[in-house]
């Protein structure tokens, strides 16, 4: 994958020290912000967009971002999905200003272009002005005058797309693992959307890329994992990344018997007795094995923006949306299967309560990148430190203790950035 050459790249180097330094001018740097958008979201990735799940019908629509971009996503009366940018070939205005709905042609309310499905244009009104007076000329062509239409690919009924028509297709993007647990969540069973919720978080989006995939912090911010039980530093984890690094997946298997503390109390700066007996509500912990793989937790990181998850029985997809340097705006997607029972559905709606903007597990991330970014703000010659388990970036069984997927995310990064 060889990253486009038309911004240039801010003038400095990356520490010779490598991937155990990560220079936080690329959390502060806008030139850093403008590139990216042009060298990841617009260059040889496939980004997440939605879900077919979104366009039952002919005629469905959804906007959505690539980056910063605004994104249409649209099903025609074919039964096929189009993207294609959000901006009107006329004078660049928003085409669809809603987030979702049914039409049978995208027409911009400033000058009535009108646009179908594919994002071809198919009217234009004065097109010959009146009375000969005005109008475009004689060779004024419309199929010349279409939006700007993006790469897309569907895989378990996700949508993705790419602005680079020359990218691998999406299966070999993503990589055998990446596949593999997108199939065993999704594979032969219909998506039901149980709804949705929307954050912004002010600070970069790189750092909750790092944040997804980083194991160690997971039962030393999140104090629910560790005090319920859901995780425990005996747990079983592995972690699996795809060729180029910059994918990642965790797989946490179900905790024995020995849900004891005392190896997290040993190992760590603070001291706790678990709470699983207070809870007053002990049903909303309960694990049902519906795989019959006793695997209780998977986070697939997907480059560059979207998070893949269950947690338990709570079940989301997380699109991150970069706004500028220090914000980005994160997209839940909270999901359950059609043949769900009533039952598992309302357990699956109680389970949600982990993740989200609120989440039992999920709310510390913002503040986490947040008190970075703040931390930050006047020092972008300095690095961060990411030796934990050494400077290496490959898969392995883990303890979760080292930091080998953020390294994978750098290197990634590094080779589309051109850095």
């Amino acid at each position: 994958m060889n990253a486009p050459q038309n911004l240039q790249l801010p003038e400095f180097s990356w520490p010779e020290a490598g991937l155990t330094r990560v220079p936080y001018r690329l959390f502060s740097d806008p030139a850093v912000h403008d590139m990216e958008q042009q060298r990841l979201f617009r260059g040889p990735t496939w980004c997440y967009a939605g879900l077919e799940a979104e366009l039952p019908n002919a005629g469905d629509y959804i906007t959505t971002f690539i980056g910063d971009t605004p994104v249409i996503v649209s099903r025609d009366s074919e039964n096929q999905v189009h993207a294609f940018v959000n901006r009107c070939a006329h004078r660049g205005a928003l085409v669809c200003r809603d987030l979702k709905g049914n039409t049978d042609v995208h027409t911009c309310v400033y000058h009535q272009w009108a646009f179908n499905h594919a994002g071809d244009l198919i009217g234009v009104p004065f097109r010959r002005g009146l009375g000969g007076k005005g109008g475009y000329p004689a060779d004024f062509d419309m199929a010349d005058h279409g939006l700007q239409k993006l790469r897309v690919e569907t895989l378990f009924g996700l949508i993705y797309v790419t602005f680079d028509f020359d990218l691998v297709p999406l299966k070999e993007y993503l990589g055998e693992a990446m596949e593999r647990n997108l199939a065993r969540c999704l594979e032969g069973r219909e998506i039901e959307i149980l709804g949705y919720s929307r954050q912004y978080i002010n600070c970069n989006w790189k750092l909750y890329g790092e944040n997804t995939r980083d194991s160690y912090h997971a039962m030393l911010l999140h104090l629910f994992y560790p005090t319920f039980g859901i995780a425990t530093p005996a747990t079983k984890t592995t972690i699996e990344m795809n060729k180029e690094r910059y994918h990642n997946l965790f797989t946490v298997w179900r905790p024995g018997s020995d849900t004891s503390l005392d190896t997290y109390n040993k190992n760590t700066t603070r001291a706790f007795k678990g709470g699983k007996e207070a809870l007053e509500a002990p049903q909303f912990l309960r694990f049902i094995n519906e795989r019959d793989d006793d695997i209780a937790i998977t986070i697939e990181s997907l480059f560059p923006n979207s998070v893949f998850q269950h947690i338990q029985n709570g079940f989301a997809i997380r699109q991150i949306r970069p706004k500028k340097i220090d914000e980005f705006e994160l997209h839940w997607t909270y999901l359950g299967y059609k043949d769900d029972s009533n039952e598992m559905r309302e357990h699956r709606l109680l389970q949600a309560n982990m993740l989200g903007p609120a989440g039992l597990i999920a709310m510390e991330d913002a503040e986490a990148g947040e008190i970075i970014q703040r931390g930050i703000a006047r020092d972008a010659d300095q690095n961060s430190f990411v030796e934990m388990g050494g400077d290496g970036y490959g898969d392995m069984n883990s303890t979760g203790t080292d930091e080998n997927s953020i390294r994978g995310f750098w290197k990634g990064y590094r080779q589309l950035m051109g850095f």
